[in-house]
């Protein structure tokens, strides 16, 4: 145990970013400065004068800085060489999501957690909401056998110079928004044994739109992601249908809310509706992940939990490109 508040250092000025400093602060941990590309970049420099972080210098010099935790939240290419990196520097490493490009290298992240004894947690803040322990619990005692899962996750993406535009660096619908109902997917009816899937290419190829079904022993679950849906904001959507009732959730997948979540429940016959929050799930998430590497609580989610993760988007991007079912075992 120590007085000393959690340390942490930033690689980037990534627009996530600014979800994350206020939440360590609210959390109680410290940002000790941040690494940019170029340190010396007007854009470097602004970030830190708007956000009051010091720039410490390059990736390198945040991971080699006495901070406690190194958070990544660059394009996707970078997760594995920098978290990894952060790592085997003796630092706990809490990365964006897709924790990495495929399968191979999310083992590759939770290889080097396990053999350096660091933790490392892909950082899906929206776990960490209050309505999703409830959309949990209400799956599992009031809708009877699961049968059907629908997530659905959209928005419409106009920068054209976007990371997520390019293949090479992980881009496209599943790895980013389409990463959300997959993992709520997970979460309430486990690993899925096949999967299929159709998508939208960009010229550039990547999905533009992709479309999938989790097959299940007595389930199935259907995802919707997209870059050009809704033009004035973002679609989430969760249904959970059950041999007793049925679920629906808007606004489920938000991290950060300022206004209450409704919950749709019906059961025999009957309606209700349940809100909860606003809440901060970014904050919740740094809290638990300081916690965790105090040694004061387990890891709720952990590198083996990631790379199930990777596991079902590399099968479900190789249905879309095959047309064929792809098996998970």
């Amino acid at each position: 145990m120590t007085d000393r508040p959690f340390r942490w250092g930033l690689l980037g000025a990534a627009r996530i970013a600014r979800a994350l400093i206020p939440a360590i602060r609210e959390a109680g941990g410290e940002v000790v400065g941040f690494g940019a590309r170029d340190p010396h970049s007007a854009r470097a420099q602004a970030f830190a004068q708007q956000w009051d972080v010091p720039v410490l210098g390059t990736y390198e010099d945040v991971i080699a800085a006495d901070v406690d935790a190194v958070y990544n939240p660059l394009p996707n290419d970078a997760h594995l060489p920098w978290s990894a990196a952060a790592l085997r520097a003796g630092k706990n490493a809490l990365t964006e999501k897709p924790v990495a490009l495929n399968t191979e290298q999310a083992q590759a992240i939770a290889d080097a957690a396990r053999e350096t004894g660091q933790l490392h947690l892909e950082a899906f803040a929206y776990r960490f909401q209050p309505h999703v322990d409830r959309v949990r619990e209400i799956a599992a005692q009031e809708l009877g056998e699961i049968r059907a899962v629908r997530g659905l996750f959209g928005f419409h993406m106009t920068n054209p110079d976007d990371f997520r535009w390019n293949a090479d660096q992980g881009g496209g619908a599943l790895l980013d928004v389409g990463t959300y109902p997959v993992n709520l997917i997970r979460l309430l009816l486990g690993e899925p044994g096949t999967v299929t899937a159709q998508a939208r290419w960009t010229p550039g190829g990547v999905d533009l739109g992709l479309s999938g079904t989790l097959e299940y022993p007595h389930a199935l679950a259907s995802l919707d992601c997209g870059f050009d849906w809704d033009q004035g904001g973002s679609t989430q959507r969760l249904t959970v249908t059950g041999t007793r009732g049925t679920l629906d959730v808007d606004g489920v997948f938000h991290s950060h809310t300022q206004e209450p979540t409704t919950l749709r429940v019906e059961t025999g016959g009957q309606v209700r509706t349940e809100s909860l929050g606003p809440g901060n799930g970014y904050a919740r998430m740094v809290a638990h992940f300081q916690r965790a590497a105090r040694g004061q609580e387990a890891l709720r989610f952990t590198p083996d939990d990631a790379v199930a993760q990777a596991r079902v988007l590399d099968a479900l991007l190789q249905a879309a490109r095959t047309g064929q079912r792809v098996p998970l075992n």
